[in-house]
Formats: structure tokens, sequence, C-alpha cells
């Protein structure tokens, strides 16, 4: 694409659709924000459509629908059918509570091609109370294996913290035996609700450094078995993870409402502005938005990240985590061992409590 000022413009590969923010489920390390969108404000059917085909034009390949629970949608096969129109990739988001397997049939017929199921742990009983929803497990387990029956292909989605970080090994196991041919194991971002549970989420040092090793044994174990990717945890990190990809470069948001994100947390940040697809195009938003422009490139970076060789691999880290833990979105991530703030980190990561959760409701 074209150079936007002095910064690459780069093609969007990825749109994440958060279809609502509606959401049978309570899980403590919710991702969306604080502030969610009412159902009244979720975008129409046929403009969703639009949205889809000026992604397509855009040279967006894939499209997630997500939520909150998308299953919420009493629109969801349309929305996907607008979706498989416009020759986008389509994978279904899912919590499984709020899809059957007749809505799954239907979604198949409109031309589904992935779906990706989240589960809390390996155990039921403790798989639902951090789910905070009594079946759910149970409810997962069933709709994978319809998937299964129509043969379209399943990624897992394994949030994991201290109560469930012990048994890593044990999700992937269950990722195998429910057919997935991909398990991700995603340790929990502490921005927006998590941060509520940040300490009765956080794992201990050691869990972290042998999850870390135990993932890579379990790669070795099931090559060509299954694909195992895996998320990091931030806190226990030496580097910052290039978040997104690096702000505006790869992917956008669109939010129940219509507004246009460069990432899912985003809106953490206050001053941003963020353009709705209601006022202008897809294209527009990428190219010109104040909020896609707003961390792109290096020139909004202060040291060490301006003069580090890492600026264009790691992007200065995550914008949100920077704001959420020093106040200043253009900091470097604390993440970083070469942030100023990184001992603020390790002190944070170090409170622990074994109290209740703060379940999300909406």
């Amino acid at each position: 694409m074209t150079e936007n000022g002095q910064t690459p413009l780069y093609t969007p590969l990825g749109l994440l659709a958060e279809l609502t923010h509606r959401c049978p489920l309570g899980c403590p390390y919710c991702s969306n924000p604080l502030a969610l969108d009412s159902r009244e404000r979720e975008l129409h059917t046929s403009t969703w459509a639009r949205v889809f085909a000026e992604a397509a034009a855009l040279g967006v390949l894939q499209v997630h629908l997500s939520g909150g629970e998308p299953g919420a949608r009493r629109d969801l096969i349309e929305i996907a059918a607008a979706a498989h129109a416009a020759g986008l990739y389509t994978n279904l988001i899912t919590s499984a509570v709020g899809v059957t397997t007749r809505t799954l049939h239907r979604l198949a017929e409109a031309g589904l091609d992935h779906v990706q199921i989240s589960i809390q742990d390996s155990e039921r009983l403790s798989a639902d109370r951090i789910a905070g929803y009594d079946g759910a497990f149970a409810r997962k387990c069933a709709l994978a294996a319809a998937v299964m029956e129509l043969k379209i292909p399943l990624t897992i989605n394994a949030v994991v913290h201290r109560a469930n970080i012990d048994r890593i090994a044990d999700m992937v196991a269950l990722a195998l035996k429910l057919g997935a041919s991909r398990v991700e194991i995603a340790h929990v971002q502490y921005y927006g609700w998590a941060l509520k549970n940040r300490t009765a989420l956080m794992p201990t040092a050691e869990q972290a450094v042998r999850a870390v090793e135990l993932v890579e044994e379990l790669r070795r174990r099931h090559r060509g078995a299954i694909v195992i990717d895996a998320v990091l945890p931030d806190y226990y990190a030496r580097l910052p993870k290039p978040c997104v990809g690096g702000w505006g470069r790869r992917s956008l948001n669109v939010t129940p409402a219509g507004k246009v994100l460069p990432c899912h947390a985003a809106e953490s940040i206050p001053g941003l502005e963020f353009w709705s697809v209601d006022e202008h195009s897809l294209d527009d938003i990428w190219r010109n938005s104040p909020a896609f422009n707003a961390f792109r490139g290096t020139a909004w970076m202060q040291e060490p990240c301006r003069s580090c060789a890492r600026r264009e691999i790691d992007f200065g880290g995550c914008r949100c985590q920077a704001f959420a833990l020093t106040g200043d979105a253009r900091a470097t991530d604390p993440v970083c061992y070469l942030a100023p703030t990184h001992a603020a980190v390790a002190a944070l990561a170090a409170v622990q409590d074994d109290g209740p959760y703060a379940y999300r409701r909406m």
C-alpha cells in the first residue's frame, strides 16, 4: 500500500468482528472493555455485510466472528454467510454456550471455515467455576464433537492463570481428545477486567518458568499431531511481545457498535479518536483514522525504544499495557528489561492472593 507520511502503510490481513458483548459466561479475565456495548447499539446485519466487503477490498483475508458470545446474535447465520460471500476465511470464536448443534450445521452450510472453542480447564468442576457457569465444560465438549462430525477444523483456546497453569499438559491432551488441530496456550493479559482479578489470577514465577519449559516439551511430544501456540506470561518476560504485530500494521477490530480499533483493548487508552463504520469506509479508517496513526511506525517512541535495535521487531511492546502500568501510552512497555519502570512489573507479579474472583456479568 501507499506511504502514510513517513510510515509505511501495510495491508491488513485479519479482521476481528466483535458481533456482541453479550456473553453467558463470567470469566474473571474477560478481555472485553470495561464499558460494554448494549444490544441496542449493535451493528445491523447489512452493515456487517458491507464491512466484510470493504475488508476484502482492503486486502483482509480472514475474519474472526467473536464477542462476547457470537451465538447471542439471532442473525449469526446471515452474518457468517455475508463474510463467506465476501471471500473471507471465516472463523467462529465461541464459548460454545449459546451455539447449538443445529446452529452449527446451518453455519457450515453458510460457509463457515473454522471454529475456535475456549476452555477454562481440563477438569469439569474447575472449568465451570472459572467460567462462572455450571455446565459450560460439558457444552464445550459437545460442540467440539459436533464440529468434528462436520469435519470443520477446530482450535482450542486455553486461557492460563494460577488456577490451571499446572494442568497445561492435561489441557493439551483434552484438545487432542476433542480432535483439535491446534491449541493456543494463552496466558492472561492483565488489562481491562483482568486487572480487577490480577492478584487472584497471577501465577508464581516458578509456575511460569515450568509452563514455558513444559510447552516446549509438549511441542516435541506431539509434533505432527497438533500445533501448540503459546502466548508467554508478560509479567515474567524479559522482552515485550510485538502486540498485534505492530499497531495498525496487520489487523483491525470492529466493536459491536461499529468503532474500529487497532487492537482489542485500544479503548483502554484515553484520548484516542476512534472512527466508526457508520461514518467512514474501512479503507478511510485504515489509512486516516487518528487512532490507527497514533502509534504507527517509530516516530512516537521514547527512549530507550527510539534507539533500540528491536524497535522494528517488538514495536515498543503493548501500548495498552504501557498505559495500564505507567499512565503513559508512549512509554516503553514495562515488561521490557530496558524499561525504566521494569522493576514495578516484578513487584506486581509477586502479589498473589486466593480471594474470590470478580466475575464479569452484563
